[in-house]
């Protein structure tokens, strides 16, 4: 649209340009429309986030993530002050949670793109007001929305840059006042992990454990295998979550070649000797021996004999 637009203008014009962020995108838009030009600066030039926003990231699994709103929902709900944003990242999820939240009796709206005007000036008007203090909403829905208190953001769905998170967090703790920003966190955003820790240091906030193990394991092309609860449980009380939960551990006294369950949500990826005592390379032993053993082998020994049946698909 930029581009359209200049390229519908005079060329001895003048140009300022705006941006609440500086990443390479727009840095490449300026050197492109700009000539001769001089840059201000009013604070860093890195990601940042408001310092009176209180950052609160929950490692977890994609499934996990309805029940814990219903969880944070009510916790903020015994709040006095408790107008929420609720970003989502598809128009059809923001309506899927928008009935879920209604039908657990929270008065609940949604926006998104296929909201016509008169729909969307309505919503609005209800937030503002306070009677549905609950907005569920998708990024370009959202944009440009400037409500004094709003008091809570929740990352439903994590966004698919840094720029964007900071972006919606900003919805709250504007003019010195605070806030505070909820996360959802999951192995499938884990490419954002290292990014969304120098976010978090930066703004002199707690980080969660799993989260800076993720982003160590990104960090080194290590592969993503990742317990389950993210071994934080939501307490608004603390800045990063308060570790309490167990994670992945999990209890299991039989052995042998058990799939590791765990706990709801935990992995089911990797055989264990423990009968469901966590996962373990080592579980193809029968449970009676460390690792996997080398048999002794003598280039004298007589071949075995031929199957009596042919290998299955033989003839194929």
């Amino acid at each position: 649209q930029i581009r359209k637009i200049i390229g519908q203008i005079r060329p001895d014009r003048q140009v300022l340009m705006w941006s609440a962020t500086w990443p390479k995108e727009v840095r490449a838009l300026a050197e492109d429309f700009l000539i001769d030009y001089i840059q201000l600066n009013i604070g860093s030039l890195t990601l940042a986030a408001n310092h009176n926003i209180l950052q609160i990231v929950e490692v977890c699994q994609e499934h996990e993530k309805e029940y814990k709103l219903r969880r944070l929902l009510q916790e903020i709900g015994s709040e006095k002050e408790n107008k929420t944003i609720i970003f989502v990242e598809t128009k059809r999820k923001v309506d899927e949670i928008t009935r879920c939240i209604r039908r657990d009796g929270w008065p609940a709206l949604s926006i998104h793109g296929d909201k016509n005007q008169v729909e969307r000036d309505h919503v609005l008007q209800e937030f503002r007001s306070g009677r549905s203090p609950i907005l569920v909403a998708t990024d370009v829905a959202a944009r440009g929305l400037d409500v004094e208190d709003v008091k809570f953001v929740i990352n439903f769905d994590y966004p698919s840059s840094s720029e964007d998170y900071i972006h919606r967090i900003g919805r709250t703790g504007r003019s010195e006042q605070t806030g505070t920003a909820y996360a959802f966190f999951t192995p499938h955003n884990a490419k954002h992990a290292t990014e969304l820790v120098n976010v978090l240091t930066e703004a002199n906030q707690s980080i969660n454990p799993k989260l800076a193990e993720m982003a160590t394991m990104a960090k080194y092309g290590l592969p993503k295998s990742f317990g389950a609860g993210g071994g934080a449980r939501i307490n608004r009380r603390g800045r990063g979550g308060e570790i309490r939960g167990r994670g992945g551990e999990s209890r299991g006294s039989s052995r042998g070649r058990g799939v590791d369950r765990g706990r709801p949500g935990n992995r089911w990826d990797v055989p264990s000797n423990r009968g469901g005592g966590g996962s373990s390379y080592n579980g193809f032993n029968n449970g009676t021996s460390r690792g996997f053993q080398q048999a002794n082998f003598n280039f004298n020994q007589p071949p075995p004999p031929p199957p009596s049946h042919p290998y299955p698909g033989a003839g194929y």
